[in-house]
C-alpha cells in the first residue's frame, strides 16, 4: 500500500509543475535533489514566458563558458541580494545551475526576499542543452560548450562539448 499511495503522490506532484525532461532517469534524479519550494518551470514554459529575467545561479567560470540568452550572473557561493538590486520584485524570474539544485536553493531566498514571481528552471542549463537549444559565450556568440560541473554531473548533460575547468 506504501508503494502505491507513494507512485500516485509522485505522479500527481509531476502533474502539478508542467516541467519535465526527456530521460527518465534524468527526472529521477531530479525529483529527488531539487526543491519543490520553488515553481518549477520546463524548456517549454521558458520558451512561452513574457519579459523573464533569467538568472544564472553557477559559478562565475560556468557562466563564462556558456550561459542561456540574455542570463545574468548571480552565482551561488558568492550570491548577494545586491546583484538584484535592478531586477523588479514583481519580475518574471527564472533560476536556473546545472541541473536546478542550487538555483532552487536561490530561488527560496529570492522569494524570501520578497520578489513575487520566482520559478526554478527544473533540469536547468543541461536539460536546455540536452533538448538542442542554443547557449551562448561571453561575446554573445552561439556555442557548443557547455561546463559540466564536474564529471559526476556531466554525465546527464549529453549533448554539447563539455568542459570542466
Amino acid at each position: 500500500m506504501n508503494k502505491l499511495y507513494f507512485l500516485i503522490l509522485l505522479m500527481f506532484s509531476s502533474k502539478i509543475t508542467n516541467a519535465q525532461v526527456k530521460s527518465k532517469a534524468f527526472d529521477s534524479l531530479l525529483n529527488v535533489m531539487v526543491t519543490k519550494a520553488v515553481p518549477l518551470v520546463g524548456c517549454e514554459d521558458i520558451k512561452k514566458m513574457k519579459n523573464i529575467v533569467l538568472l544564472d545561479t553557477r559559478e562565475k567560470r560556468e557562466y563564462e563558458v556558456s550561459h542561456l540568452k540574455d542570463a545574468k550572473w548571480i552565482g551561488f557561493e558568492t550570491f548577494n541580494l545586491k546583484n538584484v538590486a535592478s531586477v523588479p520584485k514583481d519580475a518574471n524570474i527564472v533560476v536556473y545551475c546545472s541541473i536546478g539544485v542550487r538555483s532552487g536553493k536561490i530561488g527560496e531566498k529570492l522569494m524570501q526576499a520578497g520578489f513575487k514571481n520566482v520559478h526554478n528552471f527544473y533540469g536547468s542549463i543541461f536539460e536546455w542543452v540536452n533538448q538542442g537549444n542554443p547557449v551562448y559565450d561571453m561575446a554573445g556568440k552561439p556555442t557548443n560548450k557547455i561546463h559540466g560541473y564536474n564529471w559526476k554531473w556531466g554525465v546527464w548533460c549529453n549533448k554539447g562539448e563539455k568542459v570542466y575547468e
